[in-house]
């Protein structure tokens, strides 16, 4: 007789999982792995803190699940356009705004986990993928070749999220809309 999985119990695992890297993002933002609580994570998510270790293993590969999902979102929904630097550096600016976890987590990422191996799923294909993108406008004349193509991204991230919570210069209330637009301006600048 073969055992088929109950459809509900596999949705309420999907659902307990969801709901436990949407606490574990929370916490890790706020504590960072060293100060991350797998009882408050479990207790935020209204799940049982063993099945952390179920479904993830441990602390830190909990972690880097939520950076896995965190940077594929922002690589899914961010459109990336190198003949329109300024235009995308306003998006990622936009995004990062609304999701201010995100430059939370990879500032403990880079702090904590540095010298693990695990890099989140697919960072390094998409910033080569994205040089390259730069390079070959630049060949073909959409974006001056003043700076290289890897200089261009880093300046273009770098000025996207200058303004974010986490930056002594946080972007608020009635400014956020100047902000936005002197980093496009900059951005437009570089490569003008």
């Amino acid at each position: 007789m073969s055992q088929q999985a109950d459809p509900a119990r596999t949705r309420d695992a999907e659902a307990t999982r969801a709901r436990l890297l949407q606490a574990a993002t929370e916490e890790f933002a706020a504590h960072g792995i060293a100060g991350a609580r797998v009882d408050r994570i479990g207790v935020r998510a209204k799940a049982n803190k063993a099945l952390i270790y179920t479904y993830f293993g441990n602390k830190e590969q909990l972690f880097d699940a939520v950076m896995d999902t965190h940077v594929t979102r922002v690589l899914d929904e961010v459109p990336f356009t190198p003949g329109d630097l300024p235009g995308y550096a306003g998006r990622l600016f936009d995004f990062l705004l609304a999701n201010p976890h995100q430059l939370r987590l990879a500032t403990w990422h880079r702090l904590e986990r540095p010298s693990t191996g695990h890099e989140p799923d697919g960072l390094r294909t998409s910033m080569r993928q994205k040089t390259h993108a730069i390079a070959r406008a630049q060949t073909g004349g959409q974006v001056p070749a003043a700076f290289t193509a890897e200089d261009l991204l880093v300046f273009t991230l770098a000025l996207a999220s200058a303004w974010m919570p986490t930056s002594p210069m946080a972007a608020g209330g009635q400014d956020v809309e100047r902000h936005r637009a002197a980093v496009v301006e900059a951005v437009r600048r570089l490569v003008a």
